[in-house]
């Protein structure tokens, strides 16, 4: 740095060889130069902290929706099998005589049981991903230290979820073929021990297929956290760079590529983090929802109806869904905005994008990392 700044060392005013550098600008939540893990976790919970009307309000609009979706989904899925359970009731009392239930009884627990798992998955899949846009967004406002509202991050953020939709959903095909694989080959293999051990051939096969098999499990789970780490900038990619699901994935994989370790280790830790503290209050919540339920359960009696079952386990519902979208709360904000922030320090590290900001920030250019 000398041939640029004199003999001093660099932004040493007059050339003191002792003076330190100027610290780096820092517009937004993190610094403009390669951050630590400090910088990752400190920026995830200060652009919380200044930006809380998106980042609570957004996650609170939209998973509010899904648990009401989820529950009116419940209640009418319990609701219609009002029938049905009597009969399932005295289906099982006959089953010593008669042998076991025919097909009709079990169907209406099935649709029910479908129906909801359909409406739970595609709608958490279509809110995970429209409050990760909403995040990302956020992020891309406070890292500049430029202001975000509720309705600003909204539009920016609902452009960007089919391709976080396409992207969540590649990246998880991607990680389950080394799996898939395993299963396949595992039970060609449980397959043939026991057809050698039917025929008296096999001894011990099945036994010792079975202890392959958890370690091929093992194994397996190797490829496939490899792959999900190799992916994990993707969103980031989606939103910031307005990339489509396959240009995503690749650009995260060539972020990634010599930092796996660091930003596996971030990552993980971020959500354990938001696990812990989300498993916490959704138990604490669960626990004070049983006594209401208890107590309105003691006044039922022996042969209570239906519809006061229902009434009481409405009850109960409710609060585990408060429980359940404060526990969605906590988990879709800090690792999105932490991994995000790790998307902003791969591409400091390998592309300068510090420079960058900086000059769109209106602050002073940072050394080159």
């Amino acid at each position: 740095m000398a041939q640029n700044m004199g003999w001093g060392p660099y932004g040493a005013p007059g050339g003191g060889w002792g003076a330190p550098p100027p610290p780096p600008p820092q517009p937004g939540v993190v610094p403009l130069r390669p951050l630590t893990v400090g910088d990752l976790l400190g920026g995830a919970m200060a652009a919380i902290g200044r930006y809380k009307g998106a980042v609570f309000g957004i996650p609170l609009v939209v998973f509010g929706v899904y648990s009401l979706v989820l529950g009116v989904t419940l209640v009418l899925a319990v609701s219609g099998l009002g029938d049905a359970i009597p009969a399932f009731v005295d289906a099982v009392d006959d089953a010593d005589r008669s042998g076991p239930p025919d097909w009709e009884v079990f169907q209406p627990f099935v649709v029910a049981f479908v129906s909801v798992l359909a409406v739970a998955s595609v709608g958490y899949l279509l809110a995970v991903s429209l409050v990760q846009a909403a995040m990302l967004a956020v992020l891309q406002n406070a890292v500049l230290g430029r202001p975000a509202t509720f309705g600003q991050v909204w539009r920016e953020a609902l452009p960007r979820v089919p391709a976080l939709i396409g992207t969540t959903l590649l990246t998880g095909l991607i990680a389950m073929v080394p799996t898939v694989l395993a299963v396949i080959a595992f039970t060609v293999t449980l397959a043939g021990a026991s057809m050698a051990a039917a025929d008296g051939e096999g001894g011990g096969a099945v036994g010792a297929v079975f202890v392959l098999g958890l370690l091929g499990a093992l194994l397996t789970a190797v490829p496939a956290v490899w792959l999900y780490v190799k992916f994990i900038l993707a969103p980031a990619a989606v939103v910031f760079e307005k990339q489509g699901p396959v240009a995503a994935l690749r650009r995260s994989s060539q972020l990634v590529r010599g930092r796996w370790w660091p930003v596996f280790g971030i990552s993980v830790l971020a959500a354990v983090m938001a696990g812990v503290i989300a498993g916490v209050v959704q138990q604490v919540l669960g626990m004070f929802g049983m006594i209401p339920m208890m107590s309105a359960a003691s006044d039922l009696g022996a042969d209570p109806e239906l519809s006061d079952v229902l009434s009481v386990l409405s009850v109960y519902l409710v609060i585990v869904l408060v429980a359940q979208l404060v526990g969605y709360l906590i988990q879709t904000t800090f690792p999105p905005l932490v991994n995000g922030l790790l998307y902003v320090d791969q591409r400091i590290r390998k592309e300068n994008l510090a420079a960058a900001l900086a000059e769109t920030a209106g602050t002073p250019a940072p050394p080159a990392y």
